[in-house]
């Protein structure tokens, strides 16, 4: 495994720095300009903007609790995994792309936990699909998330078959 560096450190603070602020200014400039306004299309209707306030979690999941449920799971509950994610990632031996999977992970749950933290919801306003074929609306937090997601997949797939793996 390669050597943790200062450098390596810094790196990651910025991607998850970055990270958050990508997502609170997008989230700022959809409350500014959607809320309220109709549905944008653009590409053909590929990409649709709309601005929504999300209670729940992924795909709207758990907007049916109560609103100490919301605080316990949302709240709470996510504040642990990410302080869990960020002991993880300060003492783990991943490789450099697991640890840039981890950060993109933990810089998204972070900037939609500080949402629920302030607003009790999550702002979404993104929308892509070809015809009746759609995703649910998310955020660019979002998409650091699936991002990190998919690094962490990848690079397990990779270090599988090989010595430390």
């Amino acid at each position: 495994m390669p050597r943790k560096t200062f450098a390596t450190y810094l790196l990651l603070l910025a991607v998850l720095a970055a990270t958050i602020g990508c997502d609170r200014v997008t989230k700022r400039i959809a409350a500014d300009t959607l809320a309220g306004a109709g549905d944008r299309s653009f590409l053909a209707g590929t990409v649709t903007l709309l601005y929504t306030e999300n209670t729940g979690g992924f795909l709207s999941m758990g907007a049916g609790l109560s609103r100490g449920g919301r605080t316990a799971v949302f709240v709470v509950g996510t504040g642990l995994v990410l302080v869990a994610a960020a002991i993880g990632l300060l003492r783990s031996r991943f490789d450099l792309w697991s640890m840039l999977g981890v950060t993109l992970f933990m810089a998204g749950g972070a900037s939609n936990w500080i949402d629920r933290v302030t607003h009790g919801t999550v702002v979404d306003f993104l929308n892509v699909g070809l015809g009746p074929v759609r995703t649910g609306v998310f955020n660019v937090a979002d998409m650091a998330i699936m991002a990190g997601l998919g690094l962490l997949i990848v690079a397990e797939a990779r270090s599988i078959g090989t010595p430390d793996g």
